[in-house]
């Protein structure tokens, strides 16, 4: 017994004098933050609305004869729409062409008696006062020509109204008269509208804030302007499907809405298969300027603190654990873009963030994938 309770005795103090095991610190992945060249979009609402629209209205007074298009149709400038009645019109441009063949035939008359008197005059067979009066009297007879040939013009002006045609190319929407409906001159009674449609403009409204910070970081240098002149513009439909075709932002307003505090701005799309449609609701992309040492982080990696802060998790240079506070200005395709609280040479960890808390050792691996293809991992 006194044996046994001797070997069990130096084994408890051999135990007692071993050193404890340290337990092996977590491994963990990282990359290495750097900064980047990034072109920074921007989505914006809008609606999409004709390039150009024209109301096409009655020009004289009469009767609606014919119609001559379809509605809904597309129609080319100079085509003839509506046919107004004529006959009062031609009847009036008779009736002035007559007044003119009078008015010159007097003239003729007129001015072969002036001829006379001047040679009479010269001789003194007639006074200079019958000289006088026969040059008025050519001069009146001038005039009367004159306003012969306006009153004719105008009764050919007339009677081209009663032909109205398409002031510009595009579709034609529904008629607002039949025919055998009086037009009317002075209320200029509408007949139809025509919108084009290729290219279409895309109206846009961006806050006045977003205007002025976007101007503050071009005059910083901290953004750079993109190497187009014209800023491109891709519109995302509601389905959220891109639109196949690229268009270009045209100008900003001068000034701000007072209701709604956005600044307007205006772009045009090619629409040759006439997808796009007056008054639907798109979104636009546009290219802001480029940022050439923009950090990006992807979002998974980003997490929120109690406060509501913006949190990535570092390694730092002790191989522990830290938690750094950062501000995020935008998303950029699926990464935050970092302002504030990152420097370049800064490991951010990328798995095992629900076991990771500040301060505790761990082994640092470098990732093999892109910082961008990887999200936070078990």
């Amino acid at each position: 017994m006194a044996a046994v309770a001797g070997i069990l005795t130096g084994c408890s103090a051999g135990d007692a004098a071993s050193p404890p095991v340290a337990a092996p610190s977590l491994e963990v992945k990282y990359f290495t933050v750097k900064t980047e060249n990034v072109t920074l979009p921007k989505e914006l609402p809008g609606r999409a609305s004709a390039y150009r629209v024209a109301e096409v209205r009655a020009r004289i007074n009469g009767i609606v004869l014919e119609r001559l298009f379809e509605e809904g149709t597309d129609v080319t400038e100079g085509q003839v729409l509506f046919v107004i009645d004529p006959a009062p019109y031609q009847a009036a441009l008779d009736s002035a062409k007559a007044s003119l063949a009078r008015a010159e035939a007097s003239l003729v008359s007129i001015s072969a008696q002036t001829k006379r008197f001047r040679g009479l005059v010269a001789t003194n067979a007639i006074s200079q006062q019958n000289y006088d009066d026969a040059l008025a009297r050519e001069l009146v007879a001038k005039a009367e020509v004159s306003a012969a040939q306006a009153a004719v013009r105008a009764a050919e002006i007339n009677l081209d109204y009663t032909r109205v045609a398409a002031p510009i190319s595009g579709r034609i929407g529904r008629a607002s008269v039949t025919e055998g409906a009086y037009v009317q001159q002075a209320t200029a009674t509408l007949l139809a509208t025509i919108q084009q449609l290729d290219p279409l403009y895309i109206d846009l409204n961006q806050s006045a804030e977003e205007v002025l910070r976007l101007k503050a970081a071009l005059s910083s240098g901290r953004l750079q302007r993109t190497e187009k002149g014209e800023a491109e513009l891709n519109v995302i439909l509601e389905s959220g499907r891109v639109y196949e075709y690229t268009g270009s932002l045209q100008f900003s307003d001068v000034s701000v809405n007072p209701s709604t505090g956005t600044v307007a701005l205006r772009g045009t799309v090619p629409n040759p298969d006439n997808d796009l449609l007056p008054g639907m609701f798109v979104r636009a992309r546009i290219e802001e300027g480029t940022d050439p040492n923009a950090i990006l982080v992807p979002q998974p990696l980003v997490s929120r603190n109690a406060k509501g802060e913006a949190v990535v998790m570092l390694v730092n240079e002790e191989n522990k654990v830290e938690a750094r506070v950062v501000e995020t200005a935008r998303t950029v395709g699926d990464r935050w873009l970092v302002t504030k609280g990152l420097e370049p040479g800064d490991r951010i960890i990328m798995d095992n963030l629900h076991k990771v808390r500040p301060g505790i050792p761990v082994t640092p691996i470098v990732a093999q994938a892109k910082a961008e293809e990887t999200g936070p991992k078990a």
